[in-house]
């Protein structure tokens, strides 16, 4: 019993020849109270080995008749599972032996992963679609009031440009996407997979040989078309490296392959001080561990403040209109958004409104 995993079902049953005695005073969490006769020698050593090992008796939760007495022995966790436990009486197995039957119903469930929550983003990367862009404005100035210069108050603007655009553009859904390279899925591969899902769902409803062969040529029948449409889409990519939109797909494959090669979603392998690598869970965390602490405790040499600068006063001069326009202009786009949720290309879209906008805000900052 001590070698095997404490997450296994384990029922036990033999011939105890012992009594474990009426009621269960003393010893609730391991039997019932429906026990007959003195508990005997055998019968206390059957009540200490339970106790020891984490199992109950499971004939004592039943009322039967004397008769119908015998022990079989299960974990306690499982108890729920189990709805009878009796002796078949005119069954005789051997001489002054009869049958015990026990009644389980197991519940065998897949497990779920466990859904990680995604705060849900804005679609900012509509804007760089000219009637998303422009439907935009529009109904920024009328959540203005038809003003065309944009609130000095930063609160307020950001405010109504965030509301403004999960009205006109949505917000994502929230879900993680799946880490598959699916981006030369076409429509015919996409059919023959969900064609496929349902043949495998069919399948599990009804295990007949007619409908695994229909399963096992539909799965043949996808890993053909999907051959197929990478091969097609990457000869279409090879042609295409020449111009511009080649060059994005190139970095996007490239960006990808890396972040596939990275350990984000799970720890591929750790090694101790001595290179050994380590396989358990505790081992793993407790490398972890040691790693932070000497990182977090390392002292390091401080930078000394320079003694005897004179700081300088002087008028600074304001923030131009036309430099915030250049700088506007040099701005990069498709750039990841900070605090505020407020991209570059929300300022683009507004046009000649951000300059003035931007400028009296940094002036009022510097």
């Amino acid at each position: 019993m001590e070698n095997i995993p404490t997450g296994e079902r384990v029922v036990i049953g033999a011939d105890f020849n012992g009594h474990v005695g009426e009621g269960n005073t003393g010893d609730e969490e391991v039997m019932g109270k429906f026990g007959v006769k003195e508990r005997n020698l055998d019968g206390q050593t059957v009540m200490d080995f339970a106790k020891r090992m984490d199992m109950a008796v499971v004939d004592t939760y039943f009322q039967k008749r004397e008769e119908h007495i015998d022990y079989i022995l299960c974990r306690r966790g499982n108890l729920k599972e189990i709805s009878d436990c009796k002796v078949v009486v005119g069954e005789s197995v051997a001489s002054q032996h009869r049958m015990v039957v026990c009644r389980m119903t197991l519940m065998v469930c897949k497990k779920k992963r466990s859904k990680i929550e995604i705060e849900k983003k804005t679609k900012w990367w509509k804007l760089k679609k000219e009637e998303c862009c422009e439907e935009f404005r529009q109904k920024l100035r009328q959540a203005l009031c038809g003003q065309v210069v944009l609130p000095d108050e930063w609160k307020t603007t950001a405010g109504v440009i965030r509301e403004t655009g999960r009205n006109v553009l949505g917000v994502s859904s929230g879900r993680r996407k799946e880490d598959k390279e699916t981006w030369w899925w076409n429509q015919e591969v996409q059919d023959s997979i969900q064609r496929k899902m349902l043949a495998k769902k069919k399948w599990d409803m009804d295990r007949t040989e007619e409908n695994r062969q229909e399963y096992k040529e539909l799965q043949r029948r996808v890993k053909r078309e999907v051959s197929k449409a990478k091969q097609k889409a990457y000869d279409e990519l090879y042609t295409r490296l020449d111009t511009r939109a080649g060059e994005k797909d190139l970095y996007r494959l490239a960006r990808q392959r890396d972040r596939d090669g990275k350990d984000v979603q799970q720890v591929r392998v750790i090694k101790d001080r001595d290179g050994r690598v380590l396989t358990s869970e505790e081992s793993v965390q407790r490398r972890w561990k040691e790693y932070f602490e000497e990182l977090m405790n390392e002292e390091n040499e401080r930078e000394k403040r320079v003694e005897g600068v004179n700081s300088v006063e002087q008028k600074v001069d304001k923030i131009r209109k036309d430099e915030g326009r250049k700088v506007l202009k040099r701005l990069k786009s498709v750039k990841a958004v900070g605090p505020d949720d407020i991209p570059v290309e929300v300022w683009k879209c507004i046009g000649e409104a951000t300059v003035g906008f931007l400028a009296s805000l940094f002036n009022r900052v510097l």
